[in-house]
């Protein structure tokens, strides 16, 4: 009995059958392949189904995509020429009026996109320029373009694909009817690199079950990676903690975030629903990007987190991201256009009003758990607060370029004003100098020989001298705390520091006042002085106000001398000083009451 012959496989078809198999699987390319119509036909007739003998695929704009029948291949390079197709449909590059120049331009960035994403195997014949592609001309289609017009199309460029037929396209009208409407499919592949977005942060941050459905603030986080720039960097890097044991151990009934552990709590018994989850991660996202946590300093940590509080629930009110929860909103309109800082001053001042409020995390609780920074790197060697500050920055610039809708002034401002690296102490009080003590006009003076006198023994040179009158009159004031909590490194840094301008303006004296329980008046010292020989008295508790008052009352001090107060702010309530004045505290320090000159941080 003879035996059946098994049919024979046809290699060039499996390995197209196999290289469609993998886009269709793919999350960014799924939907695309399922609407689009690609056809591998083979006619017998010598037209190879439309394609030129030496070509691989041509695209129309009705979707329809017709591969060569006959070219053998692998599933890898398959992929590519398909995926270099849907592109050409997505990002509407098929166009009645298309230049070869404008063909060139679509083709370098479709290339750069799968370069990018490192999908399939671009065929030998489309890379014929090398291995990588070149620098373009531009960041998209039509600046490229332009450049190619101007300066014509590179060879490198025509060896890509559509500019000498390899993968072509073709133009037509297309109309919807009753049995067909064309699918929106730049809609389709948006859809589909969101899906892929998501599902990679949903594998980055740990979950190891990536497809299951999506808990609504994996949804809301979806949606700020994939259509709001502003917080799309900073909601890809925390991870939501949606677990009601967890949030009512640390006693969290709504929302909270911890910066350091890149973390943002969210009960899921609070009932949110989807537009209130946006508007709560987003409350959370902005304390950390704005570093409300660091900025705090030694202020007291739930009055803080309720002034960032009204001022950030403001700012999304006015930007309409989602919905305001039901509970756990503070908002006044009456702090609008306030700073954070600014807001914190006030409500101190009103305790009795604002000390039992409710953040997201409760009534009289702070929704930010973190108290202080720890080290913590992300990438390229960057630490924590640069970072987090960077995700920010680059969010406003991809939000304002892409034109994503309205953002309040004050949050523009705030965010520019964080990338501004930070005055050093010392600068700020050199400004502080130059506003007080103008350059004296030096005068020409024989009594004192120039220093160029020497090399011109028979010509008498008269020197620049400041006159002594008007050397006299340059002074100001020290109040320095010498309490017990004073560090002893700090008088150092400080007191070398204005000994060091006192000399550059021209300062003859400096009226200095030793104060802890007391006041002790050392007289004046000369600006060296300041720096080396003190001898430092008292060690008690820090009543400042009685040294600031032997110099305002000092009739050898004159009346427009500024004074410079030296403390660590463990000092009184309140503190009057009725000329110009200015602190100097340890970074991080607040005064217990709100200075009216300027505050120097000496770090």
């Amino acid at each position: 009995m003879a035996k059946s012959k098994s049919p024979q496989t046809d290699p060039a078809a499996e390995a197209f059958s196999a290289g469609h198999s993998m886009l269709y699987e793919h999350p960014i390319f799924s939907s695309l392949v399922r609407y689009a119509s690609i056809e591998r036909r083979n006619t017998n007739d010598g037209k190879n189904n439309g394609v030129p003998r030496d070509g691989w695929a041509i695209v129309r704009n009705d979707g329809t995509i017709r591969v060569h029948p006959t070219r053998r291949a692998s599933p890898g390079e398959w992929v590519y020429v398909i995926a270099h197709c849907l592109l050409h449909l997505a990002w509407n590059h098929i166009r009645a009026d298309a230049s070869p120049a404008w063909n060139a331009a679509c083709d370098c960035v479709v290339a750069r996109f799968l370069e990018d994403i490192n999908l399939g195997t671009a065929p030998n014949d489309v890379l014929t320029y090398g291995t990588r592609l070149p620098a373009f001309p531009g960041r998209d289609e039509l600046s490229i373009a332009r450049a190619f017009e101007s300066d014509g199309v590179p060879a490198w460029a025509r060896a890509l694909s559509t500019a000498n037929g390899i993968i072509d396209w073709e133009w037509t009208e297309v109309q919807a009817n009753t049995w067909y409407s064309p699918p929106d499919w730049g809609q389709l592949f948006s859809s589909g690199l969101s899906a892929a977005l998501t599902r990679a942060v949903r594998v980055a941050s740990g979950d190891k079950n990536p497809e299951r459905p999506l808990t609504g603030s994996e949804r809301a986080r979806s949606w700020f990676i994939t259509s709001y720039p502003l917080l799309g960097a900073l909601a890809a890097t925390f991870e939501i903690v949606e677990d009601a044991r967890v949030c009512g151990q640390i006693g969290i009934p709504i929302a909270a975030i911890n910066i350091e552990d890149r973390r943002i709590y969210i009960n899921p018994n609070a009932g949110l629903s989807e537009g209130a989850t946006r508007f709560v991660m987003a409350h959370e996202l902005l304390h950390a990007g704005l570093r409300h946590d660091v900025r705090r300093g030694t202020r007291d940590a739930y009055l803080w987190n309720v002034a960032c509080d009204f001022v950030v629930n403001d700012w999304l009110l006015e930007m309409g991201i989602g919905e305001p929860p039901a509970l756990g909103l503070l908002h006044d309109v009456g702090f609008r256009g306030w700073g954070a800082e600014a807001v914190y001053d006030h409500i101190t001042q009103n305790l009795r009003r604002f000390r039992r409020l409710a953040t997201m995390r409760g009534c009289a609780q702070s929704d930010i758990l973190n108290d202080d920074e720890r080290f913590w790197t992300a990438g390229e060697g960057k630490g924590l607060d640069e970072w987090l500050r960077g995700a920010l920055a680059q969010g406003l610039e991809l939000h304002g370029t892409q034109g994503r809708g309205f953002l309040p002034a004050g949050l523009v401002e705030e965010i520019r004003a964080l990338q501004m690296p930070v005055v050093p102490w010392d600068v700020e009080l050199a400004h502080w100098f130059d506003a007080h003590f103008v350059p004296l006009e030096k005068r020409r003076s024989y009594a004192r020989a120039s220093r160029r006198q020497s090399s011109t023994p028979d010509i008498a040179r008269p020197a620049l001298i400041v006159p002594e009158e008007l050397k006299r009159s340059r002074t100001f004031g020290v109040v320095l705390d010498t309490s017990g909590s004073m560090e002893r490194k700090l008088l150092g840094k400080a007191l070398g520091t204005i000994a060091s301008y006192s000399i550059a303006h021209d300062v003859a004296a400096v009226r200095v006042v030793f104060c802890d329980a007391t006041a002790y008046d050392v007289g004046y010292l000369a600006p060296e002085q300041i720096a080396g020989s003190v001898q430092v008295r008292g060690r008690g508790g820090t009543i400042l106000q009685p040294g600031v008052d032997l110099l305002q009352g000092a009739k050898d001090f004159p009346d427009d001398a500024p004074i410079l107060i030296l403390t660590d702010a463990q000092c009184e309530d309140d503190l009057s000083v009725r000329r110009e004045h200015g602190f100097v505290v340890p970074a991080g320090a607040k005064l217990p009451f709100k200075a009216r000159g300027p505050v120097f941080e000496v770090r």
